[in-house]
């Protein structure tokens, strides 16, 4: 459906460049979006390559098990149904600290692994469980300390003060989590009574 979305509105972009007389126009802003595209890619990769860097230094340092000890308690609550030691607990608090710190793409493979293994933990129904669900609004609330995407967009098309939004990001996606966790637990606790 979206890709016939799509298709249609570029097809009329067209249709209407071409009775305006503007095709030149489209023809150069797509050729200069495609370098900024190129230009745009390359700044992500090198932001991507050092926040992935000191991701892989924190684990060996031992950061991401302390972490993920100091998070325990707060995953319990949030994923009672997921026993203790089991591996999906694991992948929920490497995803949780991969979004804190802003590296979302550390946090996809750990959220992948870890709705593998609440799948496992859903005895193979074909109904996403609790767990599944408040994982999902946990990982796309998320919690950052340091946006780094926004940041480097910023950085990328000339903002003065690439890192002016961090106070900002921190209080929007505080709320936006605080907000995920109390409508899980409500749910939750509908979910209970119901049963």
């Amino acid at each position: 459906m979206l890709n016939y979305l799509w298709a249609g509105m570029i097809l009329i972009g067209i249709i209407f460049a071409a009775f305006t007389g503007k095709i030149p126009d489209i023809t150069d802003a797509a050729l200069d979006s495609a370098g900024e595209a190129v230009t745009l890619c390359i700044t992500m990769m090198g932001v991507m390559a050092f926040w992935m860097g000191l991701m892989e230094i924190a684990t060996k340092a031992g950061m991401i098990e302390k972490g993920a000890k100091i998070l325990k308690p707060f995953v319990r609550f949030l994923f009672p149904e997921v026993p203790g030691g089991h591996k999906a607990g694991e992948y929920i608090t490497t995803n949780i600290i991969a979004n804190f710190l802003g590296l979302g793409w550390a946090a996809t493979p750990a959220g992948l692994k870890a709705m593998e293994e609440l799948g496992k933990l859903n005895h193979g129904s074909t109904s996403a469980s609790n767990a599944m669900c408040n994982f999902l609004i946990l990982n796309i609330s998320s919690l950052q300390l340091i946006p780094v995407n926004v940041i480097a967009f910023r950085s990328q098309y000339g903002s003065v003060e690439p890192t002016a939004i961090v106070g900002a990001g921190i209080v929007a996606t505080t709320i936006s989590t605080a907000a995920g966790i109390v409508f899980c637990k409500v749910m939750d606790r509908k979910k209970t009574r119901r049963a």
